[in-house]
């Protein structure tokens, strides 16, 4: 009598096909990540070699380009409308920091009147700078 033995199955596994989904996987996230891009306005923030994050009740982005235009949370308005709109933003929240993004390019004065003004509202007005 003939006993029969079972084949047994190979335990191998094939990943060859796994290779190529890891790699257009990769390839696709590599170019989605660079089209998602946080701030549109292009400017040269200046550097500083001590900075820190600050976190507040609310925080209004302020930014002067190097042409003078300013932005207020990436909607552009005129220099004469900043302090209404910055009156608008307080009453929303008791705390209010604005965070002033300029350029580096551009003269002193328009930084020091947004200061100027953050001060005649009693708001918190802080520099944003890039690390060296």
């Amino acid at each position: 009598m003939k006993i029969e033995r079972r084949k047994t199955r190979s335990s191998e596994v094939y990943v060859a096909s796994l290779n190529d989904i890891m790699f257009f996987l990769l390839l696709f996230f590599l170019i989605v990540s660079t089209m998602v891009n946080p701030s549109v306005i292009k400017l040269l923030l200046p550097k500083a070699e001590h900075s820190e994050q600050t976190v507040s009740k609310q925080t209004i982005n302020l930014t002067i380009t190097k042409d003078l235009k300013y932005y207020l949370n990436d909607e552009e308005i005129s220099p004469d409308k900043l302090e209404f709109r910055l009156k608008l933003a307080m009453r929303k929240a008791q705390e209010t920091t604005v965070i002033l993004r300029a350029d580096s390019e551009i003269t002193l004065q328009p930084v020091v009147d947004v200061i100027d003004l953050g001060n005649k509202l009693k708001i918190k007005v802080i520099l944003a700078t890039r690390k060296q």
